[in-house]
């Protein structure tokens, strides 16, 4: 069964629902016949990559809120993060697009590295302070995880038009936020939930799934 995964390198709540998605899997004794995909979604794709510039002066220019205000809230994303096992230092992030990022992770799918691909943007953008814009930095996380051309893929435009699709896709889904869980085209879950809600809609979706399956 496959369940389509929609998300942001630079989102704070995908990188937390995606532990929680992966603590509802621990669960699940046949997590061998789920063919999981992470696809693209751009939280701000005009956003322009500024190293010199702190996320958090970043936020406060685009949502209208004052530094103390966005302190608060990254705190309280961080307090969140914590609870489920990850260190975010948000005041360190780097501001960066994440267009070339979503582009390997489309890449890596065809290396069967997609998963691991995923996971080491996420803990380099929210853990490590890393640009994940920057091509040498980009190439270097991939050979940390076995994804071979990274350099090649980053020289072109290969999967270019794939991250195109999948964010027009979630367009054309009504997706205006994630991540966005979606389990065989049937079931949805919305944000970072508690592993419950993933076990809940996993298990009918997989049931239904299977019952249909041997029709």
């Amino acid at each position: 069964m496959q369940i389509e995964i929609w998300s942001d390198i630079v989102c704070p709540f995908c990188y937390i629902g995606k532990r929680k998605f992966e603590k509802a899997l621990q669960t699940f004794e046949l997590s061998d016949e789920l063919q999981i995909i992470y696809r693209s979604f751009q939280l701000m794709p005009d956003m322009q990559t500024d190293p010199d510039r702190s996320v958090n002066d970043f936020l406060a220019r685009e949502k209208g809120m004052t530094l103390e205000q966005v302190g608060e809230m990254n705190a309280h994303v961080a307090r969140q993060a914590t609870a489920v096992g990850l260190d975010y230092q948000l005041e360190k992030a780097i501001v960066a697009n994440t267009f070339q990022a979503h582009r390997l992770l489309h890449h890596a799918r065809g290396q069967n590295l997609q998963q691991q691909a995923k996971e080491r943007f996420l803990k380099a953008y929210f853990t490590e302070e890393e640009n994940i814009d920057d091509k040498e930095t980009l190439i270097h996380l991939s050979e940390e995880i076995g994804l071979k051309e990274a350099d090649k893929i980053l020289a072109g435009d290969q999967y270019a038009a794939e991250v195109k699709k999948d964010i027009l896709e979630a367009r054309q889904l009504g997706i205006k936020g994630v991540p966005f869980f979606v389990f065989d085209r049937k079931y949805a879950v919305s944000g970072a939930q508690e592993a419950e809600v993933f076990q809940n809609t996993l298990s009918q979706a997989f049931k239904e799934w299977k019952t249909e399956s041997l029709i």
